[in-house]
């Protein structure tokens, strides 16, 4: 590993800047003056639609999809992430991690409607798409499908899982009994128990018990977030000012970019809401909605959800906690530092607690869009054989992923996240009109007193026979 971090630090490095970081504000910014500012025009409309219930009782509903997406989004990133963007990049990037993700709404709301324009029906009659789908049925290239594919399950399956798992064991370093060459891989070890035994059809009682306690727990994440800045409602001031200062610091971006608070806001941003990078239109997908537009406005939702609630809450408790920001605490130990500050000696314990939950979730649910891209590239459900062998081998990716090095596991992460990213951001920009198209359908019904019912042959350029589920 010590013989490619080069490699990698540089790869990741090429990747965002300039790369990724004009891709993705480009398009972000075309979306947003093309749906004419639908982020705040639409936002109320948001919560009507996620409490929509499904047409046909024993469908996948709004809210449904909605907690799929979140679970993959709210997890170690949202937590870790956000220290590290703030010990490395400085206060400024937790302003451009909202800014990634107000201009990034626009473009989850176009990919996620765009998988449920070009989803299709399995053999129970349920729903199923994402970029995969969408890429091979709207482009008409399957090379270029697959390839996503590949970088999907690479991403969530290697990549992520393995940031997570290291995420995850990096909070322990806080106890006495931590070993740095042993610890990491006794806990890698017992992740990838868990995670094995659940993925091969046990565990059943652990997944319903993590599916009730996860949102308790992230409930009180939020309340102990909020506690924090009212104990120190003061100093909000000088915690706001400190973020805009940093975020306009353009002597200090320019002059490093690459370390900057630019980059870790956009890098960490990214992974945290991942709006753009082609994960949330899997469980987008799967939703029984009575227009596309609908699944389009709930994942937007969802990336403001997880980032302007859950990754501000970590950022204002760490700031406003006066812990000293250093490089050398960059990850868990500045969390725990700052609740310790807050909480005393409860503090690293319920960081522990909300990590492991979080972690836990975010393993288990970034399968789901793994499972669904093999489908793809198999033209169905693989052997039973095959995905025995193959999520063993997910499990042991988990083990070692909790013996990496933090630049290691990040970079990893990064650099995969960000293939999957520039495939999906040019088809959507491509696909784009077809999105723009329905939803002035959407709104045209709405104005007419309708509940919007989407039919395809009103969306112009959009060719029928390339349809599998909305068949008028």
């Amino acid at each position: 590993m010590d013989a490619i971090m080069p490699v990698l630090l540089w790869l990741d490095d090429v990747m965002y800047y300039p790369i990724l970081v004009v891709v993705l504000v480009a398009a972000g910014l075309y979306f947003t003056v093309k749906t004419g500012l639908m982020q705040i025009r639409l936002f109320p409309e948001c919560f009507r639609v996620v409490m929509e219930k499904p047409a046909a009782g024993g469908e996948v509903s709004s809210f449904q999809a909605l907690m799929v997406s979140t679970a993959s989004r709210v997890g170690t990133g949202n937590i870790i992430g956000i220290s590290t963007a703030i010990c490395l990049g400085g206060p400024g990037a937790v302003f451009w991690m909202w800014a990634i993700a107000l201009i990034g709404g626009s473009t989850a709301f176009i990919e996620s409607t765009l998988a449920q324009v070009f989803k299709r029906r399995s053999s129970l009659g349920l729903s199923y798409g994402g970029p995969a789908y969408y890429i091979e049925s709207a482009l008409h290239n399957r090379f270029l499908a697959c390839t996503f594919a590949v970088f999907l399950i690479l991403t969530y399956a290697g990549g992520f899982n393995m940031l997570c798992s290291y995420n995850l064991q990096s909070t322990f370093a806080a106890y006495s009994f931590y070993d740095k060459t042993v610890t990491p891989w006794v806990i890698g070890a017992v992740q990838a128990l868990l995670v094995a035994y659940c993925i091969l059809g046990g565990g059943r009682r652990i997944m319903k018990v993590t599916s009730v306690m996860v949102p308790v727990m992230g409930v009180i994440y939020i309340l102990a977030a909020v506690v924090t800045i009212l104990l120190n409602i003061t100093y909000l001031p000088h915690v706001v000012g400190m973020i805009l200062s940093n975020a306009f610091d353009f002597q200090s971006i320019l002059g490093g970019i690459g370390g900057s608070c630019l980059m870790y806001g956009v890098k960490r941003g990214l992974f945290s809401n991942e709006a753009g990078i082609g994960s949330a239109p899997n469980a987008a997908a799967s939703a029984d909605v009575s227009h596309p537009v609908k699944q389009g406005l709930v994942q937007m939702f969802s990336v403001f959800l997880d980032t302007f609630l859950v990754c501000s809450a970590t950022a204002f408790m760490c700031l406003m906690s006066g812990a000293e920001i250093t490089k050398d605490v960059a990850g868990a130990p500045y969390v725990q530092n700052s609740v310790t500050a807050i909480f005393g000696d409860f503090g690293p314990i319920f960081i522990t607690v909300a990590m492991v939950l979080f972690a836990f979730s975010t393993l288990i649910g970034n399968l789901y869009y793994v499972d669904n891209n093999l489908s793809f590239l198999h033209h169905g459900e693989p052997g039973k054989s095959f995905m025995t062998g193959f999520r063993l081998f997910c499990a042991f990716i988990v083990f070692i992923g909790a013996g990496l090095t933090m630049d290691a596991a990040w970079a990893i992460a990064d650099i995969l996240m960000a293939c999957m990213a520039l495939i999906n951001i040019p088809s959507i920009l491509i696909l784009g009109n077809i999105a723009l198209a329905a939803m002035k359908d959407y709104e045209k019904q709405k104005k007419e007193g309708k509940n919007p019912v989407f039919h395809a042959a009103s969306i112009p350029g959009l060719d029928l026979n390339r349809l599998d589920f909305w068949k008028d």
